[in-house]
């Protein structure tokens, strides 16, 4: 296995990853981006971004990752499509594994994001992007006058239904069981909103369409009743998951298995940075991750800095 010696590690290729990495090769840091499964994060899974600044007229999730990566490559970031499994921090170096080989790091800057839960159902992946969504900011905007379905129950899939009705012409909330476990105003709030509909103890078990979302396939948990309902748009908000497997044990987290960081994105342990979904269970947007990810480079060029001096 090769072993390679860098300066600044960032692991995870979104927002946070490269906008770290921009900021560390114009430090002159030779920072190496290792992408993961999933080059430009998930917001490379967004059809159109219309609320980043400084695209009026939106820009598509992939080629704002693309943008990101030239933009670092072109002050020396190296982006490796590579992804990592083992971390040691035990000693600095710090080291890290991957599949195809093995750095050592003074630094690193984890921005291995959050991975939205999803139903599971057939398809599901094949219609992410064509109806399917697990972002009401991101993508609410394209259901103007549409018919559109929630999944969920908690706080979040409330709010999101809640912000989605702006554009919607009808929004109905399916939930598996007989009652949500949002906050009491929220549920007053979309109980009261006349675009709001509510199928309770109905969990959806496929969805049909070829090149777009056409109805999904529902039943009842308590009668065994089976059905279709017609749908343009389909949004899944049951909660996310942070990619931290690999850090627990190694660094302090949250209940949920967020890293927990101070307001300079630092983590428990000296030298180790986190950014973005990582390390962000509240805004997940592009824009705020971006910020933490460029804040998480300047405080590791800081910490090298007070090393050499």
């Amino acid at each position: 296995m090769s072993t390679n010696d860098v300066k600044v590690l960032i692991l995870g290729s979104g927002p946070a990853g490269l906008s770290a990495a921009l900021y560390a090769a114009r430090a002159e840091l030779a920072p190496v981006v290792l992408t993961g499964m999933q080059l430009g994060g998930q917001a490379a899974l967004t059809f159109t971004i219309e609320n980043y600044p400084g695209f009026p007229e939106g820009v598509g999730g992939p080629q704002l990752g693309e943008l990101f990566q030239k933009q670092a490559e072109a002050f020396g970031a190296k982006v490796e499509f590579d992804t990592a499994y083992e971390v040691d921090f035990s000693q600095r170096p710090y080291r890290v594994v991957t599949d195809s080989g093995e750095y050592k790091a003074d630094t690193i800057i984890v921005t291995t994001g959050a991975s939205p839960n999803q139903l599971k159902i057939p398809k599901e992946m094949e219609l992410t992007g064509r109806g399917v969504s697990y972002c009401a900011t991101c993508d609410g905007w394209f259901f103007k006058e549409k018919k559109v379905v929630i999944v969920g129950g908690g706080d979040s899939a409330l709010e999101e239904a809640l912000f989605i009705t702006r554009y919607a012409s009808s929004v109905t909330v399916i939930h598996r069981r007989d009652e949500f476990r949002a906050g009491a105003i929220l549920q007053k709030r979309a109980k009261e909103h006349p675009k709001m509909n509510f199928i309770m103890d109905t969990v959806v078990t496929e969805l049909v369409g070829t090149d777009k979302l056409e109805s999904l396939k529902l039943k009842n948990v308590k009668t065994g009743e089976e059905s279709v309902f017609e749908a343009d748009g389909l949004f899944i908000f049951i909660g996310h998951t942070p990619n931290t497997q690999m850090f627990k044990g190694k660094l302090e987290m949250s209940e949920l298995g967020y890293i927990n960081i101070n307001d300079k994105m630092e983590t428990s342990m000296p030298g180790v940075y986190a950014a973005g979904e990582v390390a962000d269970p509240h805004f997940r947007q592009v824009v705020t991750s971006a910020g933490m990810g460029a804040a998480a480079a300047i405080q590791a060029t800081r910490f090298l800095e007070t090393e050499s001096s």
